[in-house]
Parts: C-alpha cells; structure tokens; sequence
C-alpha cells in the first residue's frame, strides 16, 4: 500500500516548483533574448513567451486560457507578436533565457548537481499523471519535447505542473462565480497575491476596474469597507484552493508521499537560492 500524502503535501510541492518557472518573467534574460527576435515592447515578450506553446493564437485564445488578462490589453499584441517572431523561435528564446536565467540565478554547480538531476527526475515523474482534458496550456506544453540538460528538464516538468494545476484553478474560479478581477482582487486581499500596481500594470486592467471589482465583492459580503476578506471571503478563497488541490492530486498521488516531499525539498532548496539572488522584485506581493 502506497503512504496518502498529507493534507496540501500537493500544493506545497507546486508553491515550491511553480515559481521558479515564473523567474523569466523578470529577468533581464528574457528582454535580451526576445530583442535579439525583434521584440520591442516588455508586454508583448512575456504575453508571446507563455503562450506560444498554443501555437500562433489569437487574443481570444489567450484571454480564455489565461483568464484573468484583459482582453483589449491581448488584442494590442496578438496575433501581431507572431509577425515578429514564430511560435517556435519564441518557444526557442523561452528555453535560451530559462538556461541563462537559471545559470545566473542559481550557479552552475547547482545547474549540474545531482540535487538538479535529482528533481528533474522526480518532477517529470509526478507530469506522467497529468490529464490533458479541459487542460489547454498543460496539454499545449505537454507536446514540447522534454529538454535533455537537467535544469532544462527540470524547468520543463515545473512548467507542466504549473500549468496543470493553473488550469484546474480556472475552473474552481469558475465554479465560485469570480470573474477575472474579483478572481485578482481578492487574491490579492489574502496577501499572497501580486500587489495591486503589479496586476494591473502586468493584466492590463485600470484602477476604475479594480475598484468596481472590490465594490462587487462587497456587495456579496466577501470584503469589508476596508478591503479585506470577511469570514465568507477567507472561506471561499480557502475553498478555491482545496477544489484546486482535489483538481491537481494526481501528480502528486502518482509520486508517492516521500518522493513528494523529497521534490519539495529539492524545489524549497532552488527558490530560495533564486529569491536571496533577486528573482523577484521586492514590491511584489502585497495588499498595498
């Protein structure tokens, strides 16, 4: 008989792996690479580099797919970014910046440790479990073939479970009735999401919208005047999140409670290294 996982044993190991996928999306890496392509505009590169795994799509794809990006903010770059570059020079660029990104970050004796190799393995173990149906950018990453450096590897497999459960999320988001703001708003009230300046500089919604997403959630009684989470608020995020986890379990089932805390342990290692060498901009979570 196989060991059950503890409780969220699947969400600490994806909080501890998603990130490190996010890292490109604030390195420097990434804006050399995809100016070498012909990029000029911050937006464009990183709505181009997560979605080119669709192939040459439009806006309408991507604001189904992403859920909570502002449709106009889409329709200013795609499918235009695709006359720049195609989907597989940007898929190629995507890989260059996550070697460069990760080199920098973490060092090449972490690159080609057996710590890296290690976690590669365990993480490609726990994808062969993910389901492609209802699952649009975990089953477009899904075909892209599994790089054979380690890092590379294991940046891969982090990238697949990202996207497996994101897309499990979407519909738990769904289910709770939260359209796209009030899905950040009230993210961002449990002081784990970005802050407000980094969502809507990065989603392309405007302040009038974020603040008629608050009002909303006032009026079901899930903020209070001050723009906090009430008991009902604290409730459905915390609710979200295990519909979410019951979604994602099958990775992490598949592993096996030792290798999952073993991956977790392994991904904690990685972060933290990426975070002390500044991954991620000091502002960007917060209410404020």
């Amino acid at each position: 008989m196989t060991t059950p996982l503890p409780p969220r044993a699947g969400r600490r190991c994806h909080n501890a792996l998603n990130p490190l996928h996010s890292t490109l999306y604030f390195s420097p890496d990434l804006d050399r690479e995809f100016a070498a392509l012909g990029f000029t505009d911050q937006s464009a590169m990183r709505l181009a580099a997560r979605s080119a795994a669709l192939g040459a799509v439009g806006a309408g794809t991507v604001a189904a797919t992403f859920y909570n990006y502002n449709h106009e903010l889409l329709a200013r770059h795609l499918p235009a970014v695709w006359e720049t570059a195609s989907p597989a020079e940007v898929l190629d660029a995507r890989l260059r910046t996550a070697d460069a990104t990760l080199r920098r970050l973490l060092g090449d004796d972490a690159v080609d440790s057996p710590e890296m190799a290690e976690a590669a393995r365990l993480a490609l173990r726990a994808a062969e479990a993910c389901t492609r149906h209802a699952r649009p950018l975990y089953s477009a990453h899904a075909d892209l073939p599994v790089p054979e450096q380690p890092h590379l590897a294991y940046w891969h497999a982090a990238t697949l479970l990202r996207e497996h459960r994101g897309d499990g999320h979407l519909t738990a988001l769904l289910s709770a009735g939260l359209d796209p703001v009030e899905a950040l708003v009230s993210h961002t009230a449990t002081g784990k999401g970005m802050a407000p300046r980094w969502v809507l500089g990065s989603r392309g919604w405007r302040r009038a919208d974020w603040d008629a997403a608050v009002e909303r959630l006032r009026g079901r009684g899930l903020l209070d005047a001050d723009g906090e989470l009430t008991e009902s608020g604290t409730a459905l995020r915390t609710e979200l999140e295990e519909h979410t986890d019951r979604l994602d379990a099958a990775p992490y089932e598949h592993l096996g409670a030792a290798e999952v805390e073993r991956l977790t342990e392994l991904g904690r290692g990685f972060l933290f290294a990426a975070a002390a060498a500044g991954a991620f901009p000091a502002d960007l979570t917060g209410k404020a």
